[in-house]
């Protein structure tokens, strides 16, 4: 919510694989991804976690519904060039190239008057925090009550 509750436009540069966490970039309003970026939900369900930290509010609502729950119950990794095929980044970039085009559209950005800045994204976010607000409570739960139960070939990684 901290991360919606921000009132101006973020940009995210992916230069790499996002496996853990990789809502927090793809929540961002413009998302340049490297051409050697990749996108997945390694810790949760792959892993015997169940999905409610907010994953399950993204992933189906930029994947789409049947694509998103897919992705999450694999454990699916979108190359780049997936992503961008689905609508999860923007542009593909070649690394060298992610952080000064991330600096162009952010000079673009602020050209325009400062609360029509500001009140776009609160307007663009909307949706999104009701949506968040609904359902994050209830993913906790879930989450929580599912951690440290023990399953058929579950293994702890001690790296």
């Amino acid at each position: 919510m901290n991360h919606l509750n921000i009132e101006v436009p973020i940009i995210a540069a992916v230069n790499g694989p996002a496996l853990i966490h990789a809502e927090l970039a793809v929540l961002c309003d413009i998302v340049l991804a490297a051409e050697d970026a990749e996108f997945q939900d390694a810790p949760h369900f792959p892993n015997g976690i169940v999905p409610g930290d907010g994953v399950h509010v993204i992933w189906p609502l930029l994947l789409g519904p049947n694509r998103g729950r897919y992705f999450l119950l694999t454990g699916q990794k979108l190359s780049a060039r997936e992503a961008l095929n689905l609508g999860v980044v923007n542009e593909i970039l070649p690394t060298e190239q992610l952080i000064a085009r991330a600096w162009e559209l952010a000079r673009q950005i602020i050209q325009r008057p400062p609360l029509t800045v500001r009140y776009a994204r609160v307007a663009i976010t909307q949706q999104l925090k009701q949506l968040m607000l609904e359902n994050l409570g209830y993913g906790l739960a879930l989450e929580g009550l599912g951690a440290g139960q023990s399953w058929p070939g579950a293994t702890i990684d001690k790296k």
